[in-house]
């Protein structure tokens, strides 16, 4: 269950990664100011990060955005601007948060 599919900007990889507006936020579970999500990173030719990444996701100016753990994904998959991500969901009798990242270079 996909929550938002997003082209990467500069300011993305060096401040945060700001949610877009059409993100399906009723796939996260309901919070008020802060969350952390354990997310499994892999790239669109199905190789992983070996460990779950801990994303810090927050409200800052009225705007999601993922902050800690979103920079380590950032430096560790070698993304650049231009490259996309997806986060989704996965339902297997728990859920499971999963980032697709794909390199456009």
């Amino acid at each position: 269950m996909e929550i938002f599919t997003k082209q990467l900007n500069s300011i993305d990889l060096e401040r945060g990664l700001v949610l877009p507006r059409d993100c399906n936020l009723e796939r996260l579970q309901p919070f008020h100011g802060t969350i952390e999500l354990s997310t499994i990173v892999e790239s669109y030719a199905g190789t992983h990060l070996p460990d779950p990444v801990t994303i810090h996701c927050s409200t800052r100016s009225g705007k999601l955005e993922f902050t800690r753990g979103w920079r380590d994904i950032a430096r560790d998959a070698g993304l650049k601007s231009g490259d996309t991500v997806t986060f989704y969901r996965e339902v297997n009798g728990g859920a499971q948060y999963k980032m697709r990242v794909r390199n456009v270079g």
